[in-house]
């Protein structure tokens, strides 16, 4: 169920900027959604620290901040850089403390850097690890990304798995429901959507190690276990044993292609060994 709010503006993490993106977004997903927030408990009532969040719509940030601000700790989101060049949008996510993340270029670590000064400053900074929104049929949390578990091991800040469920019934991801079948966006009546924080994921084994690639693959691989269960646990049903793999999914994809292309060129070269040899016949 919805819990009410314990945003304090007493807290400086809430500025007038904040309260005012407040203002203009909860009407909206008040509209839209019918809330049941939980886990509020495992949030630490004081420094800094990551959530780690699922991502199966469009509007989950909405849905996520929505939920976020009202337990009291305010989030910084980590958003594509893109969102930034947006009129007004991205006026405000500059205003409110946002994060741009910058893909595929050397100003990729500047995200990394803002992250890490927030957490350090007493503030919460979410995370997407799947890095964009699942291609799961099932919509499952995919293999992550490893930046969360590197900020989380370079800060030692507690990291908060966060699930949420709902959302993709309103804006359904790539136009498509579960099992990949097609679905509209479908803005009434009101759907429910659950957003749950589970317990800190213990990452206490990897502090002190090196930040190798297998480390950070192995923590975040504990993150990503961490999510799914607390999602599992919202949808009353068992993840499945193997994690959606975007990068594998690509070069599957990418093998089937080249595999048809090529049956597609033998098959065109047999037709023309064969009207070759017909019109040889016919000549003789």
């Amino acid at each position: 169920m919805a819990r009410r709010s314990y945003a304090s503006f007493g807290n400086a993490d809430y500025g007038i900027w904040y309260r005012f993106a407040a203002v203009l977004v909860k009407p909206v997903t008040t509209a839209l959604v019918k809330p049941d927030w939980r886990g509020w408990e495992n949030f630490p009532k004081e420094g800094g620290f990551l959530t780690v969040v699922n991502h199966n719509s469009v509007i989950d940030p909405v849905v996520y901040a929505h939920f976020q601000y009202n337990s009291g700790r305010p989030p910084r989101i980590l958003g594509k850089s893109s969102l930034f060049k947006v009129p007004f949008i991205g006026f405000m996510l500059r205003k409110t403390g946002q994060i741009p993340v910058y893909r595929d270029s050397t100003d990729a670590a500047m995200a990394f850097r803002a992250a890490i000064e927030a957490i350090n400053n007493g503030q919460v900074v979410q995370f997407y690890p799947e890095g964009t929104i699942t291609r799961d049929p099932q919509l499952w949390p995919m293999t992550g990304k490893s930046g969360a578990a590197r900020v989380a091991l370079m800060t030692g800040a507690p990291v908060i798995p966060v699930a949420h469920w709902g959302a993709h019934e309103i804006v359904p991801p790539y136009g498509k429901g579960l099992g990949g079948r097609p679905a509209k966006t479908s803005l009434f009546p009101r759907k429910k959507v659950v957003v749950a924080a589970g317990p800190p994921v213990d990452l206490s084994r990897y502090q002190g190690q090196e930040l190798t690639s297998q480390v950070l693959r192995e923590a975040t691989e504990d993150i990503m276990d961490a999510i799914t269960a607390v999602l599992a646990e919202i949808r009353g049903e068992q993840p499945p044993t193997e994690r959606f793999d975007l990068r594998k999914d690509a070069r599957d994809r990418r093998a089937t292609r080249a595999g048809e292309a090529r049956a597609e060129q033998a098959r065109a070269e047999s037709t023309t060994e064969s009207r070759t040899d017909n019109e040889s016949g016919a000549e003789r």
